[in-house]
């Protein structure tokens, strides 16, 4: 697909989907010449499994990008999108650190990038499963990831005690491990936790996330509706 935008996102207003149009939206604010291009993909259909998209995703999945500036290079995996996007579009490290003179912001980063990546998402994605979709109701699978889940909730509340964001000296800065992490906190209602109260920092938190124009903008990337 030809375009004079550097990137272009298929996606589905997913929370994985939201994380990586949220980040891209943060990019087009902040570097004006920056733009990208979506397709918005319905997975009801299974259009995420059809041939040409497994060429630039074999997995399947959204989000995936593909960049023009780079030989239609495509990228699968939010966090490895999300990293990508910050080595090649965000030179001036504003939504992430730099390895090499902020080594341990960095580092701090990615633990919280990959906690998300690996643990809050699937975790509270498969409580939606076994809640919501799942063919018939497994009482213990329910109760598993929903106990997950809140044991996570809690290990963001301990972290952000004091805190504004995730990674970062002092109270933090608003960086890539956020921007991975809101978009399922949100949808905290769909995994039947109906309040933040128990945790009061992760729900400040994400009113603080929510309320960037970006975060507002791209999560009507790819709706549903």
């Amino acid at each position: 697909m030809s375009s004079s935008k550097p990137i272009h996102l298929y996606t589905l207003a997913t929370p994985n989907g939201v994380a990586a149009s949220a980040y891209l939206d943060e990019l087009k604010k902040q570097y004006p010449s920056f733009d990208y291009d979506f397709t918005k993909i319905d997975i009801s259909k299974n259009t995420q499994k059809e041939p040409w998209f497994i060429k630039l995703n074999p997995n399947g999945r959204i989000p995936t990008i593909v960049d023009h500036t780079q030989g239609d290079f495509s990228v699968f995996e939010t966090s490895a999108i999300l990293l990508y996007l910050a080595q090649h579009y965000d030179k001036n490290h504003v939504f992430w650190f730099n390895p090499e003179t902020e080594p341990k912001e960095y580092s701090e980063m990615l633990q919280w990038l990959f906690f998300a990546h690996g643990g809050l998402g699937p975790m509270q994605g498969q409580y939606h499963h076994f809640n919501k979709y799942a063919p018939e109701k497994i009482p213990y699978a329910q109760k598993r990831y929903l106990d997950e889940t809140k044991r996570l909730y809690g290990v963001l509340e301990i972290r952000l005690t004091g805190r504004e964001y995730l990674a970062g000296a002092g109270k933090g800065k608003y960086s890539l491990a956020d921007i991975k992490t809101f978009p399922w906190v949100k949808i905290h209602s769909f995994a039947s936790i109906e309040t933040l109260d128990e945790w009061p920092n992760l729900k400040a938190w994400l009113e603080r996330c929510v309320a960037r124009e970006a975060s507002e903008s791209g999560a009507k990337v790819g709706g549903f509706n």
